[in-house]
């Protein structure tokens, strides 16, 4: 069997995990319209993309809100920028953590707990007299908001079969994108209204909307019944455990070879691989903060940036070795996955260091309002709303997802390099162009990226799969977010021979008779920035390239993959099914019964 014959067959159903074929059974994903989504649905639903309406807006509303927050909490430089850092590491961090949590004691459990805590964070937030107490309750959200992520997708998955599935993962995709996009822009006009204090307190108090609400879902585990009786194309899916299945097509309900609950038996949690994995990534994510004020030579940060390497080398090696590991570093044997996954991760590089820093170079620099900066950000975040669509529909069309994720990638290393054209006044005549670029590449990763790397996957590693994907691309955001700002401070300081006036700068405080010098100096410090992110994304654009070359080894070299699983991503004629048999259709009981 030739390469083109295999990646029709893989293609073959828009790529949607199979929809096609449980569709055709009879199943849940027909062309039946509202009769697929009951009213428990619509409630899961609702309140899953609120809650990602929330989180999302969270992320990236808050960064307008830092010169406010230094103003009042007499705070800059890491201390401030920690109060976005910490909030990122800690989501990254627990991310695996709560799915497997959620696996073993409840999906619902688990989401309705993020949403708790990540009010809790927020509310306490609020109220923070300093800067210290303000950095530690924002990492509380962060933990919250791990919960919500990791829940969310889960009681989805747990509640959707078929294209019902599909259109409720493209909800929920769409919904991030539109947090994305306006929370610069209303985060800021409630910042410039009401208070930076006010607008984390109505943040709160939609967590705990979503809490109370994500009482309507279903209560799912590993290898458990469903509770609460959602249907799915009028066919009950209590019967259908949620479980995994096994490599070879076992259907979801039986018995799991990992462990999971079935029959009393409880499947065990990698305590110590988690332990070590947070350890890691916070003292490395520590070093890396704390080294441009403490010097990069002082034993504590040494001490961080040896112990943090050392702690995940050592997370990697129990991984490889334990029965129940939280990531299954196989995975990377596939090169195609490995692909993906380093795409995900450099888009997130390119985009998120802007995002987070550049609205205190708009207020410092150029005197502009929280509101304002928020506004002139939208070049950059509004593509990121409807693009993701476009990556879809040309898949669908038969662009191959090579050819899309190597442009993708392209405008994103392009737009940084482009973006030096930054200087004080620029304006967004001068700024729209490489703010648009970056903006439009990387929400055509993000539209592709996730159902690519999950068509590599069958079912049986779709959880863990899905899981290492978001910590590598998750961690890398919350990295590149930290080792920006700790760029920026470093070489201003050099420029302006002052750690304390760098500081000041880089926090947006520029005051004084030597404003326009400062002002100079930031601005070189973010263009040496900038030109270093596009080439670290023009190199990893090469890398994905060469990973994604045509596969032409023979079928019986891939047949022991399982296939397409719950991937979204679509398309006959492009790459992703190359080589890659497609696995059994899990569906409802419904959908079996019809064959």
């Amino acid at each position: 069997m030739d390469d083109t014959t295999r990646m029709r067959r893989a293609g073959t159903g828009g790529g949607t995990g199979g929809a096609g074929r449980a569709d055709r059974a009879g199943g849940t994903g027909g062309t039946g319209g509202a009769r697929e989504w009951g009213g428990r649905q619509l409630l899961t639903l609702g309140v899953v993309l609120l809650g990602m309406l929330t989180l999302s807006m969270s992320m990236s509303g808050t960064t307008v809100a830092l010169t406010d927050i230094g103003a009042e909490l007499g705070a800059s430089g890491t201390a401030l920028q920690w109060v976005v850092t910490g909030y990122f590491l800690t989501a990254s961090s627990f991310m695996l953590l709560f799915g497997s949590l959620g696996d073993l004691l409840g999906r619902r459990r688990t989401y309705r707990t993020g949403a708790v805590v990540f009010a809790l964070g927020l509310g306490l937030g609020a109220l923070a007299p300093g800067i210290g107490l303000l950095d530690a309750t924002r990492a509380l959200a962060g933990l919250g908001a791990a919960g919500v992520m990791a829940g969310g997708g889960a009681l989805l998955a747990s509640a959707f079969h078929g294209a019902a599935r599909t259109r409720a993962f493209a909800a929920l995709g769409t919904t991030g994108g539109v947090g994305l996009a306006l929370g610069p822009t209303l985060t800021g006009a409630l910042v410039g209204s009401v208070g930076w204090r006010i607008a984390f307190g109505l943040f709160a108090a939609v967590g705990l909307l979503v809490a109370v609400g994500a009482g309507a879902a279903d209560e799912t585990r590993t290898g458990g019944a469903q509770s609460g009786g959602a249907r799915t194309g009028g066919a009950r899916t209590g019967g259908a455990r949620s479980g995994r299945a096994r490599p070879g097509g076992a259907q979801p309900g039986e018995a799991q070879p990992d462990g999971a609950r079935t029959g009393g038996a409880r499947a065990k949690l990698d305590g110590a691989g988690a332990a070590l994995f947070v350890l890691g990534l916070g003292l490395l994510m520590a070093g890396v903060t704390q080294g441009p004020a403490n010097g990069w030579t002082s034993p504590p940060v040494l001490a961080a940036l040896a112990a943090g390497p050392a702690l995940l080398a050592a997370f990697a090696v129990r991984q490889s070795r334990t029965a129940h590991p939280l990531l299954d570093l196989t995975l990377v044997r596939d090169r195609h996955y490995l692909a993906w996954t380093v795409a995900g991760l450099s888009a997130a590089v390119g985009f998120a260091g802007s995002l987070t820093h550049l609205p205190t170079y708009f207020q410092g620099v150029d005197g502009l309002s929280a509101g304002q900066a928020g506004a002139a950000m939208l070049w950059l975040t509004a593509p990121v709303l409807v693009v993701p669509l476009l990556g879809g529909r040309l898949l669908t069309r038969g662009v191959p997802a090579r050819v899309v994720i190597t442009g993708a990638l392209a405008l994103v290393a392009g737009g940084n390099a482009w973006l030096t054209v930054l200087e004080p006044g620029a304006g967004t005549a001068r700024l729209a162009g490489p703010l648009l670029a970056v903006g439009i590449g990387t929400g055509l990763a993000n539209g592709i990226v996730d159902g690519q790397a999950m068509n590599r996957v069958g079912t049986d590693r779709a959880g863990m799969a899905a899981g290492f994907l978001n910590t590598v691309r998750g961690g890398g955001q919350a990295m590149v977010i930290a080792a920006l700002g700790a760029a920026l401070l470093t070489l201003v300081s050099s420029r302006v021979g002052s750690d304390r006036v760098a500081a000041e700068v880089v926090s947006g405080h520029l005051v004084g008779g030597e404003r326009a010098f400062l002002a100079a100096q930031f601005t070189s410090a973010w263009h040496t920035v900038l030109w270093t992110v596009a080439a670290l994304v023009t190199l990893a654009l090469a890398a994905v390239a060469t990973l994604l070359r045509p596969d032409n080894r023979p079928a019986a070299d891939t047949d022991h993959r399982p296939g397409t699983g719950t991937g979204t991503g679509t398309g006959a004629g492009t790459d992703v099914g190359i080589g890659v048999r497609p696995a059994p259709t899990h569906r409802t009981e419904a959908a079996q019964g019809a064959n």
